[in-house]
């Protein structure tokens, strides 16, 4: 049995309508945009959002479409499909707007929404950050925000496996 369709979520913007549904919201807040696959959503993932949110007025979460996932992640990812992961990430408080790319990185999205500030987890070094440059040369601030310690999907994914036995 599949599961019921989702119901229509106002944060949750199709790629193609990010932009424009940005550029309604904008005028005189400082937007913050941070990325992720977000396949499991955990603590880990709330302090994050809330924390990158507290340093601007509009937070957009950018989301890894399913191929991405696959790609970046292994044949066995994503856990929820995209639809599922961007519902729940736009029902937390922290969140503004929500969308998903396809790419391997955000950095097309990021050159389109052009943050003020570009945030992701303290797994990444600001050096390696995709979309640094772009958000730098705007004169915007990009930062690596330590991580709620003992929290990370592919553990998650693993404790519940060996939970059941490894199947």
């Amino acid at each position: 049995m599949s599961p019921a369709a989702l119901p229509p979520c106002p944060k949750v913007v199709p790629r193609a309508e990010a932009a424009a549904r940005l550029a309604a919201l904008r005028p005189g807040r400082r937007v913050v945009f941070t990325n992720g696959c977000f396949d499991i959503l955990h603590p880990g993932h709330a302090d994050l959002l809330a924390r990158a949110r507290a340093l601007g007025d509009l937070l957009v979460v950018g989301v890894n479409d399913d191929a991405s996932v696959r790609r970046l992640k292994g044949p066995t990812r994503p856990v929820n499909p995209v639809a599922d992961r961007m519902f729940v990430l736009a029902a937390l408080a922290s969140t503004d707007l929500v969308t998903s790319f396809a790419e391997d990185t955000p950095l097309e999205l990021i050159r389109d929404l052009r943050p003020e500030v570009l945030v992701k987890g303290g797994d990444w070094s600001v050096e390696r950050i995709v979309g640094r440059e772009v958000v730098e040369a705007a004169g915007g601030r990009v930062l690596s925000l330590p991580l709620l310690p003992g929290y990370a999907t592919t553990g998650l994914i693993e404790r519940i496996l060996a939970a059941r036995g490894g199947t």
